[in-house]
């Protein structure tokens, strides 16, 4: 290059971030970029937190315990979320198996079947659809048969909510949205403006158990024009209980915060109609002594799921049911603080 067209080249300069340790989202750059710092990634899990654009998959070790899956065997991961769980149940199931993965999220389920190609799955091994689990007969008709193992993890992956933009935090300011896919549906914004005071208070009791539903919808009806971000909800909740923000709530009314973002959640997503639909087909999906697992992480959940494994076992369908929800390890629990809700239940087919 020449002097003239030296001189005229635009200077870049180094890009710096914001500290040692960023407080927003899209500076930790560390952490987007995990495989690049293990070490740092290392301290973040031994410190009891999960990095930014990652999940730590929860009750492994119960859950290999309860599906054995082996070598040839086709299995399925309902919610393939980071691909903790399915990276798991490859291991086992190759070379000659195969594991079928589905997940509702455009965006996430892009980048986890790119992070499982890049360990070396190849097509024949991993199938990834992007797809409701309810549609779970579909995948039985697609493929032709029905599957040894099912696993389906009902919680929402740490990737959607340290994600801002994303809609899932009340602790950080984004769109208020709250749907898995943001393609498709109402955001939690448009749903707020249209139900009633008395349908808001249904939603935050029936959907989490919110013992102050009746309250906090009032306040939440009466703002109702004027929640656009995930912070103007949080603030209006705080505001039921004479306070001006999330970080000056009690625990227990952060508690509240967090079950009514749950309970819309829920609602945006139609996440109760999608989980009976599923377990309804459950039993046709699995060949005889297949087993299920799945993890629920809220009492709304966990009372449909045993219902209708109790209901099973009375039909025939089921030889035998966990009676009782196992839970998370106390080391998991110490370690992985967002374990401590998981509640697991499996089934076996006849």
């Amino acid at each position: 290059m020449d002097e003239e067209q030296n001189a005229s080249a635009p200077y870049k300069r180094r890009v710096r971030y914001p500290g040692k340790n960023p407080r927003h989202f899209k500076d930790k750059y560390k952490e987007h970029n995990h495989e690049k710092y293990p070490d740092d990634i290392k301290k973040i899990i031994k410190s009891g937190k999960t990095p930014v654009s990652t999940h730590r998959p929860i009750c492994v070790t119960e859950i290999l315990d309860i599906l054995k899956p082996i070598a040839g065997e086709a299995g399925l991961d309902a919610t393939l979320g980071f691909g903790g769980h399915a990276r798991e149940l490859l291991e086992r199931v190759k070379p000659d198996g195969c594991l079928y993965a589905l997940d509702l999220d455009p965006i996430e389920i892009i980048r986890t079947e790119k992070r499982l190609r890049n360990l070396g799955y190849t097509e024949q091994q991993l199938v990834v659809k992007h797809s409701n689990y309810a549609g779970i007969h579909k995948v039985v008709s697609e493929m032709g048969d029905t599957f040894d193992f099912i696993l389906a993890d009902l919680g929402v992956s740490s990737m959607q909510l340290d994600n801002p933009e994303r809609g899932f935090s009340f602790k950080q300011e984004g769109p208020l949205d709250l749907r898995l896919n943001p393609n498709r549906g109402h955001s939690a914004k448009e749903l707020i403006k249209r139900l009633s005071e008395k349908e808001l208070e249904d939603i935050f009791f029936e959907n989490s158990d919110e013992p102050h539903a009746k309250k906090i919808a009032a306040i939440v009806y009466k703002r109702r024009g004027h929640l656009h971000k995930t912070t103007d909800l949080s603030i209006a909740i705080a505001t039921a209980f004479n306070k001006k923000s999330y970080k000056d709530c009690t625990d227990n009314e952060k508690r509240s915060i967090r079950r009514v973002f749950q309970a819309l959640r829920i609602t945006v997503n139609d996440e109760f109609s999608a989980l009976e639909h599923f377990l309804r087909n459950l039993p046709f999906c699995l060949k005889s002594k297949g087993r299920v697992v799945i993890l629920s992480f809220h009492s709304g959940e966990d009372r449909r799921v045993m219902r209708f494994f109790k209901q099973g076992l009375q039909d025939g369908f089921y030889k035998d049911i966990s009676h009782e929800a196992i839970r998370s390890s106390s080391e998991e629990q110490f370690s992985n603080p967002r374990s401590k809700s998981a509640l697991l239940r499996w089934a076996i087919k006849k």
